[in-house]
């Protein structure tokens, strides 16, 4: 609601003043507070309201009459409401600069919370709220309780308001007065507006507490609003489809009596309620199955409301546009005959334009690509440089994207061309680039003409697209050294993205015409690595120089490998940050298309929405026309998949059951994950300098110096102490360390949740067993058929865990029956670093189809057991690894003594090398080493008395520290 001193004063017009008010704007006598001082005082009502109208005059323009602030609280005793709302707007501004005076007003609120009128009644409620001055909380406290049962709706709905008001100065009175208790009755009230408030308020409340469960959504709730939700105003029913938003129905047949009831809203007039609608529904058809004649007819009834939207002002169409764009990404089938609506109009603002070129191009398919290439190569004729460089690359990503019409697109780029308009030219050529990558060895006989224009290209991106096509098809172009050789003259005024396609290009020359071009590749060398100073352009020059210096046939393989072919969605959002956006449909993250987490400051309370058939699993649910069949196939992937991507290459794994044979060789120590070397030297890198004399042959453990002596500044705190009986005395192991007890490992949780399985739940952990790593799952079948035929595969990961064998599930799984199994694992598969590092993706397929999922192994799994280092070396080691490799963490509310501590922790295959008491404060000294050879070593304090440990950890590769002090922590509480 709009409130301040403008609509009080406007109000005046109402209540028969007889002028304007803007007399009262236009003063400028000096010693005015005096004068206004005596008005205020004056026993005549109407000077008296005139005055208090010059107050909020002055108050407005933002001059300071909170010296008038007794006189003007004074003016409260009045039956006038006009004045009366004065006054409160005064006491709204200043209370907070004059807490101990705002005081006196209490009174009044008090008596006006019981006066007869429930517009001075909702009034003086309104005004407690709006008074953020923590004195006079307390005394609000009654009054408030009093409106929030009070007779008249329009008293209680305002009441609700200021509960939530109330919560965020003081949460605590809030609840120890039980006014949520009461909201929550509230919810069940007869009058609509009353019920919308009480919503709007809890979930207020339920934002900044994301936990408590104020709004206990149940089917009998759910009723309720939707009764209310015919009869409110149109905010009320925003505030109602946002909160029917965050419930998850039962069941499909709860889903669709919600749509059904809430469907009625796509027709109103107020937009903000319509995308609401559209949110609820949206949310909703996630758990309608496809084949329900329902779906299909709601699917029909998304598309008009939505289409309505586009014929409002531009800043409406540009937020309802945004909203589109996500709701076509999820279900593309709900806008496919409304392509025309997309159309750019000629008056349209390039916000909109760009727009709707977006959702064009999400919308193009073989049935309309005609009608769009149409619209694309008129746009590309256009005025407005930025709509015209857009059009262009429209048509790239439409030939990208639908095949049968890419000769189309490159004939209508060809022509395009033929303009020579400069910016067309060099946008053609860019999304050229991408159509040979999309259909290699089927458009090439354009490269002549493109060639033509080489001397036109001054922006780097054409230019850098321009050389990858050069260098890409040199063997084509007779003069392809003389065309590179052209644009290496001015090597150094290129920006980077030039240089470093050139030296890319001119090596790939090389390797395809090495006589003719010896030259050049050093030319360009030289200039990239003595003569740059950009260190990717110097690194990238190294790699190539060494390469073709050792071995040219590996740098053959290398630089000319066959690439993996383009996406023809690269700009669609990833799934989940998606999914949370259709949550958040009509707000802000749906125009910027970021998660509120991602603009809100100080989001405490901002909570990450899922859709509900999508939770606990990186699967999306794709819409009818866009799922393809994800199972076992030759062909290779349509996208390039990303580091951290779930189905990149899960996609196209063979989930057949492996074959006895040999197994593959194990991995060396210096494992290469994602391009980074996680071991950081691994065993070998402990061992120190060949060249220091070695204190022995220790049987492959890492080696000291010989000039080990003193304690070194690097080591722990405890081991600098002097002691008087040397290196016996440090490690005294005398408190003696029992026998270990059973390896740990965590309680099954449910990875894959049957509604996201076609009705197979897994739920599993992991164990390590007699030295092997096992993973622990249940199976449930709790569709109708019968399952068979299962398989299992793993993503890359970070510790190249693998099945060492097939999934062994002997006898098919009947519909209600749940089967145990034990699946073997080996740490020889593919490696590639995850985040976070314990993160597993994996595939299943039975004979239904292939899931998804990913989940978390505790780090202690990889644990092995001949992880007990020698004392010395122990220390040696801890000198050697840098201080920057050191973390330091707490474990807290842990009540084991120290030889209890030692026991648990060494079944988890972390041993104890030496303990030590100092000042009451035992120390263990502690070593384990993870099946790739990676050591880490630990220094753990326990003080007697005190349940929070310390503990240090030293490690080359400082990533595993966080995953390792998880570990500890799940061991030592459990």
């Amino acid at each position: 609601m709009i409130s301040g001193p403008f609509c009080v004063l406007q109000e005046n017009r109402q209540f028969g003043s007889k002028m304007t008010d803007s007399k009262y704007f236009t003063t400028t006598k000096k010693g005015e507070i005096f004068e206004l001082k005596a008005e205020l005082n004056s026993d005549k009502k109407e000077k008296k309201k005139e005055a208090v109208k010059k107050v909020i005059a002055s108050m407005t323009v933002g001059k300071d009459v909170s010296a008038l602030f007794p006189d003007v609280v004074n003016c409260m005793q009045t039956d006038n409401l006009e004045l009366k709302k004065l006054v409160y707007l005064y006491l709204m501004n200043y209370a907070k600069s004059q807490p101990d005076m705002a005081i006196m007003a209490v009174n009044t609120f008090v008596k006006d919370c019981e006066d007869p009128n429930p517009l001075i009644r909702a009034l003086a409620v309104r005004t407690m709220g709006c008074i953020r001055v923590d004195k006079i909380t307390e005394y609000l406290c009654e009054p408030l309780r009093k409106c929030l049962k009070d007779e008249d709706p329009y008293v209680r709905k305002t009441a609700a308001v200021c509960v939530a008001k109330l919560h965020d100065i003081n949460a605590q009175l809030v609840e120890d007065q039980g006014f949520l208790d009461t909201l929550k009755d509230l919810i069940s009230d007869s009058n609509p507006m009353v019920v919308a408030n009480a919503v709007a308020a809890l979930s207020e409340i339920a934002e900044s507490h994301p936990n408590s469960n104020l709004l206990d959504l149940n089917p009998q709730t759910i009723n309720k609003l939707l009764t209310a939700l015919n009869e409110c105003t149109e905010w009320g029913q925003i505030f109602i489809l946002d909160c029917l938003a965050n419930y998850t129905p039962r069941d499909d047949r709860e889903s669709q009596s919600i749509c059904e009831r809430v469907t009625p809203r796509l027709s109103h007039a107020n937009s903000a309620v319509v995308l609401s609608a559209v949110k609820v529904l949206m949310k909703f058809m996630e758990m309608l199955p496809k084949d329900l004649d329902y779906y299909g007819t709601l699917l029909k009834k998304l598309a008009p409301p939505l289409v309505t939207l586009l014929s409002a002002e531009p800043e409406l169409q540009y937020v309802a546009l945004r909203n589109i764009n996500l709701i076509v990404q999820r279900r593309p089938e709900i806008m496919k005959h409304e392509m025309k609506v997309f159309f750019v109009k000629y008056n349209d603002p390039i916000y909109v334009k760009l727009e709707k070129l977006d959702i064009m191009i999400r919308l193009a398919s073989q049935a309309n690509i005609a009608q769009v290439l149409a619209e694309l190569k008129e746009y590309a004729t256009e005025v407005d440089v930025d709509f015209v460089r857009k059009a262009v690359r429209a048509i790239g990503r439409c030939a990208i994207k639908v095949e049968q019409s890419a000769e189309r697109c490159v004939s209508t780029l060809l022509d395009l061309i033929q303009t020579k308009v400069n910016y067309v030219v060099q946008e053609a050529i860019v999304v050229i680039k991408d159509i040979f990558r999309k259909y290699p060895n089927k458009y090439e006989s354009v490269i002549a003409t493109l060639c033509e224009n080489l001397d036109s290209l001054d922006e780097p991106e054409a230019r850098a697209a321009m050389i990858w096509i050069v260098g890409e098809y040199a063997e084509r172009i007779d003069n392809a050294d003389e065309l590179l050789e052209s644009f290496l003259e001015g090597f150094h005024d290129e920006s980077t993205q030039v240089q470093l396609q050139l030296l890319t290009a001119i090596v790939k020359l090389f390797l395809k015409k090495p006589t003719e071009t010896q030259e050049l590749v050093q030319q360009v060398l030289s200039l990239a690595t003595q003569d740059s100073d950009n260190p990717d352009l110097r690194d990238r020059g190294y790699i190539y120089w060494r390469l073709l210096s050792t071995d040219p046939v590996a740098a053959k393989e290398v630089v000319l490998a066959e690439k993996p072919l383009i996406s023809e969605e690269t700009d669609l959002i990833e799934p989940t940050l998606l999914e949370e956006l259709i949550c958040h449909i009509g707000t802000l993250a749906s125009v910027y298309h970021k998660p509120p987490s991602a603009f809100v400051e100080g989001s405490r309370g901002v909570q990450h929405k899922r859709l509900p058939g999508s939770a606990g699993s990186g699967e999306s649910v794709d819409s009818p026309e866009t799922t393809s069949t994800a199972g076992v196939s030759d062909a290779p992937p349509a996208v390039i998949p990303s580091q951290g991507d779930l189905l990149g290459d899960l996609l196209n794994l063979d989930l057949t059951p492996t074959t006895a044979g040999p197994p593959p060789p194990a991995p060396s120590s210096g494992m290469q994950l994602g391009g980074m070397d996680l071991l950081g030297g691994g065993l070998d890198s402990l061992m120190g300098d060949e060249s220091e004399p070695l204190g022995g042959d220790l049987g492959g453990t890492p080696a000291i110096g010989a000039g080990f002596g003193a304690a070194p500044a690097a080591l722990p705190a405890s081991f600098s102490a002097p002691v008087s009986g040397g290196l016996d005395d440090l490690f005294d192991l005398g408190g003696g360390v029992g026998m270990p007890m059973g390896a740990y490992s965590p309680p099954k949780s449910v990875w894959l949740p049957a509604m996201k399985a076609k009705g197979l739940e897994i739920s599993g952990t992991f164990a390590r067993r007699a030295g092997v790593i096992q993973m622990e799952m249940t199976l449930t079948n709790k569709a109708m058929s019968v399952m068979t035929d299962f398989a299992i595969q793993f993503n890359r990961n970070s510790f190249g865990l693998s099945p060492a064998g097939p999934l062994q599930v002997l006898t098919p799984l009947s519909p209600n029956q749940s089967i145990e199994v034990a699946l073997p694992l080996n740490t020889s598969g593919p490696v590639m670093k995850m985040d976070p590092l314990n993160n597993l993706q994996v595939a299943v397929k039975n004979n239904i189809d292939v899931f998804y999922f990913s989940c978390q192994y505790p780090i202690s799994m990889l644990f092995v057991e001949d992880g007990k280092m020698e004392r010395q070396i122990f220390l040696a080691t801890w000198k050697d690894i840098p201080n920057d490799n050191e973390s330091q963490f707490q474990i807290k509310d842990c009540h084991l003594s120290s030889d209890a501590a030692s026991n648990k922790l060494q079944g988890s295959n972390i041993f104890t090398i030496a303990k030590r008491t100092v000042d009451g404060q035992d120390m263990l000294y502690q070593s384990m080493k993870l099946t790739n050879g990676i050591w880490v070593l630990a220094e753990l304090r326990i003080q007697a008395g005190n349940p929070n440990y310390t503990i240090s950890l030293k490690c080359r590769a400082a990533e595993v520290s966080q995953c390792v002090f998880q570990s500890y922590e799940a061991v030592l509480k459990n």
